[in-house]
């Protein structure tokens, strides 16, 4: 289906779904211009965020607590 043919449908549709087809059409712009814009790859801007406490757990220590919580 050809371009004209979708503007001559949205033309015989009532104007409030004209105004919701616009609505969903920024909202599809908004989208995907926000993934576009991400940056994709992963950041470790975390990486040792937590040193300090190292010394104080291991990693059964934290499985344990992890179990504990659940």
């Amino acid at each position: 289906m050809e371009i004209i043919n979708y503007i001559s449908d949205f033309e015989n549709l009532p104007k409030q779904i004209q105004q919701q087809v616009l609505d969903y059409i920024e909202f599809l712009l908004d989208k995907y211009q926000k993934k576009d814009n991400k940056n994709t790859r992963f950041s470790f801007d975390w990486e040792d965020g937590l040193s300090e406490l190292k010394n104080d757990y291991t990693s059964v220590k934290l499985q344990h607590q992890a179990n504990f919580l659940r």
